[in-house]
């Protein structure tokens, strides 16, 4: 084998390796809002402990990729789950936690099973029990620049988020900062100022609303492939 045949066949396998490698890779966006504020004085964040922040919607948008061996290019999930106690308390357990999934109705049923596990995987389990799914249309539209911090998430007539950048006149009592940490595993977020959280479904017993406070986060999530497969 001549030199030139030589370096064109390592050079394929080179790329099909890469390549193997990028498909097994995902990579999109991500929204969540609770019933809470994550952005707050400690003063009143310790006020909701117990008695709020036990609700939330988490959104997945992937923008390309493949999770269980199963390609998920442009596909959404949304996850909206009820705890027993106020997610993010350091001091107690939010568990067991009932979750709704809605999964993007264009996906096929070994998508569906896909995205449920990968919203799984990206939440560290804080889906708990799934008792009710459901198939919807889902869009996650950061309008063009998420660091605008405004998002707007659907899925049907099920679940709406929408969120604007929070602005000084949403301060509580001046003292502001970030008290919880996001409920996904992300490669970066930012927190915003929720103008619409919203849930009509059925499965967990209850439906809420739970708008204009600093209770979200836009951000980016990626899985590398070890954990995609």
């Amino acid at each position: 084998m001549t030199r030139f045949r030589m370096f064109t066949v390592l050079a394929a396998a080179l790329l099909i390796v890469a390549s193997a490698g990028a498909a097994a890779e995902i990579t999109g966006s991500y929204v969540e809002a609770r019933n809470a504020e994550v952005y707050a004085s400690h003063c009143f964040a310790n006020a909701e402990l117990g008695l709020r922040g036990e609700l939330a919607v988490m959104g997945w948008q992937v923008d390309q990729g493949v999770f269980n061996n199963v390609k998920l290019d442009g596909l959404g999930v949304v996850a909206v789950i009820k705890a027993s106690r106020t997610l993010g308390d350091p001091f107690t357990t939010p568990y067991p936690i009932e979750s709704v999934m809605v999964v993007d109705e264009r996906a096929t049923g070994e998508q569906r099973e896909a995205l449920t596990a990968m919203a799984r995987h990206l939440s560290n389990d804080l889906i708990g029990t799934v008792v009710r799914t459901e198939a919807a249309p889902i869009s996650l539209d950061f309008h063009g620049n998420m660091h605008a911090r405004k998002a707007t998430l659907t899925a049907g007539e099920i679940v709406r988020i929408e969120t604007r950048a929070i602005k000084g006149t949403d301060s509580l009592c001046h003292l502001d900062d970030l008290y919880y940490a996001p409920l996904a595993e992300l490669d970066h977020a930012m927190p915003a100022f929720t103008l619409e959280n919203r849930f009509s479904g059925k499965g967990l017993g209850v439906t809420f609303s739970a708008p204009r406070r600093s209770s979200a986060y836009l951000g980016t999530f990626t899985v590398r492939p070890a954990a995609a497969d």
